[in-house]
């Protein structure tokens, strides 16, 4: 692989002699040079959205999605993923693998990203399966180990899926959906941690919370999963409680004491005028769905 060919490689001359600048002037470069992020991402829509489509349809089944990458994009998939259980009350569903194992997550671990048997044992080891959906994640696009997992969970039924920051890359030919977000050259020549590791945090975004939304874990644009393990949650519950059952917080609390700080059975059992323990059936025959529970329908499934 020629390294100097790849657009994450490249050295920008605007940027040139950004070590005798003032910190004034650094700040408003690298602002306007993240400013061609999203518009990168916006660009990469129409390969984005298939592969959302095609993960959101296996998670629905039961299947899980997990992200795959080495190096500053193995931890941004790992940081998605941590953030699902708290945010929507699931676990299991979004897994980041790191090459290197945990520890790579927090220091080096030399030469562990240009292994691609690595990559294929990882996904043998958890298990993935045809209602699974993998995204490797390389801003070159090269990353053996990345590869090596995308090609293994395709070979094992899964729906392949190759983030990177190139044109034409190999990840891409390795996958079913190639998502390609060209960024340009980085404010510091090569340092992907800076433009491609916000595209990829964009994207990864998108992939998490849409399949999230579409497993019924919000209701509207509110978040009536969350876990509320702490006092600001539990305010942000109370919060959401009374705005669709359309109670005062007093009794959207109390509510939610009752309900062991379930939104969606606090919100039925007041909605329905019902018992938390008929609340909670009524919730799980409708798949925890809080919309279909209210007897709503899905409207907002167009």
């Amino acid at each position: 692989m020629n390294f100097e060919t790849l657009t994450t490689e490249a050295a920008d001359a605007r940027y040139a002699r950004i070590d005798t600048f003032e910190v004034a002037e650094l700040a408003t470069l690298m602002n306007e040079a993240d400013q061609a992020v999203p518009l990168a991402v916006r660009a990469a829509l129409a390969q984005i959205i298939p592969a959302i489509e095609g993960v959101a349809e296996r998670m629905e089944r039961g299947g899980r999605l997990f992200y795959v990458g080495a190096g500053t994009p193995g931890r941004i998939g790992v940081l998605d993923a941590s953030e699902i259980p708290p945010t929507f009350s699931t676990r299991d569903r979004v897994i980041g693998i790191m090459a290197g194992g945990p520890r790579a997550v927090v220091e080096a671990v030399e030469g562990a990203e240009d292994d691609a048997g690595a990559g294929a044992a990882a996904i043998d080891a958890a298990g993935v399966g045809p209602d699974d959906s993998v995204i490797g994640i390389a801003a070159s696009g090269r990353t053996p180990f990345v590869i090596g997992a995308v090609s293994r969970a395709r070979e094992r039924g899964a729906l392949g899926i190759g983030l990177s920051c190139n044109s034409d890359t190999e990840l891409s030919r390795a996958a079913d959906h190639g998502i390609e977000v060209i960024v340009g050259p980085e404010f510091v020549s090569g340092s992907t941690r800076l433009k491609a590791g916000t595209a990829q945090k964009l994207v990864l975004n998108m992939f998490s919370t849409i399949a999230m939304i579409r497993l019924g874990k919000t209701y509207g644009n509110l978040m009536v999963d969350v876990k509320a393990s702490n006092e600001k949650l539990r305010v942000r519950a109370t919060r959401i409680v009374a705005q669709i059952a359309a109670v005062g917080h007093e009794r959207a609390r109390e509510a939610l004491e009752q309900a062991g700080y379930s939104v969606p059975v606090a919100v039925v059992a007041l909605r329905r005028s019902l018992p938390i323990e008929e609340a909670r059936a009524v919730l799980d025959a409708a798949e925890g769905r809080l919309r279909v529970a209210l007897d709503e329908g899905q409207e907002a499934r167009r």
